[in-house]
């Protein structure tokens, strides 16, 4: 198994294993597991309880936990820097996408990711990494 160090990085390898059309992991999700709790509407438990600017407590211990066999790592071959990604709702249900809570800081982990070819970023996307253009030149992965 694999550890990655930037957090919000291995949100966005979740989000293709996880919530891809077609899911190699279980699907995570924090509206289900907060109904079990009582909670009918997360956005509104969130907001109510002054929640909305952090990833949730149970939902960042799940996903900091979550192992990712590395054959499933193999085969990312695509990634998405997009604010609008759904792992983001399953960790921040009120989330606006205004500030830089799930912003990818470093692009270390990329060499858990061998056979990423091609990233796509959003014009608000989530990618904070200065010279991340050449750092995915030099490993050969294509940008749009």
């Amino acid at each position: 198994m694999s550890h990655f160090r930037d957090f919000n990085l291995k949100l966005l390898v979740i989000e293709e294993l996880m919530y891809g059309p077609e899911p190699l992991l279980p699907v995570y999700d924090l509206p289900a597991r907060l109904a079990e709790q009582g909670i009918g509407d997360p956005t509104s438990h969130v907001l109510e309880n002054s929640l909305h600017a952090e990833v949730l407590p149970q939902s960042r211990a799940y996903f900091e936990a979550l192992k990712i066999p590395a054959e499933l790592l193999d085969g990312v071959e695509q990634l998405c820097f997009d604010a609008g990604a759904d792992v983001f709702r399953h960790c921040a249900p009120a989330w606006d996408g205004e500030d830089d809570l799930f912003d990818v800081r470093s692009l270390d982990d990329l060499a858990l990711l061998p056979n990423l070819r091609e990233v796509t970023f959003v014009e608000d996307g989530v990618l904070a990494v200065p010279n991340a253009a050449d750092v995915f030149a030099a490993r050969g992965i294509d940008t749009d």
